[in-house]
């Protein structure tokens, strides 16, 4: 079998959410919002996503150009939802495979004969 070996730069968080973004079925603007949730959160808190945290949601608001912070809670929803954040005692988890942080990523695609 031949082996293929495909290198994608991926500088920003949107591309890197983007590049998963078959398994999930984020709109756009879902992809926009995840990536500030997570750009935002590693500067304030690395530990966790804190989503619900009004100062975060504030300035992922800020950020993505939305008047009322609150709206956020509805794609919170549509993240939990659609499996790319889960809920823990600590705040939000995001799921393993859009881990930005990660340091190289090997994808084996095999075709069934």
């Amino acid at each position: 079998m031949k082996k293929k070996r495909i290198t994608v730069k991926i500088d920003t968080t949107y591309k890197y959410l983007g590049l998963w973004n078959g398994l999930f079925n984020l709109t756009p603007k879902e992809l926009r919002i995840l990536a500030a949730f997570i750009d935002v959160n590693r500067d304030q808190t690395p530990s966790a996503m804190n989503a619900c945290n009004i100062e975060i949601k504030k300035l992922v608001a800020k950020r993505v150009g939305i008047k009322d912070h609150n709206t956020l809670n509805n794609y919170v929803k549509r993240f939990k939802d659609k499996g790319v954040m889960l809920k823990k005692e600590s705040g939000y988890i995001l799921n393993k495979l859009l881990e930005p942080d990660t340091d190289s990523v090997e994808i084996l695609i095999k075709h069934a004969h």
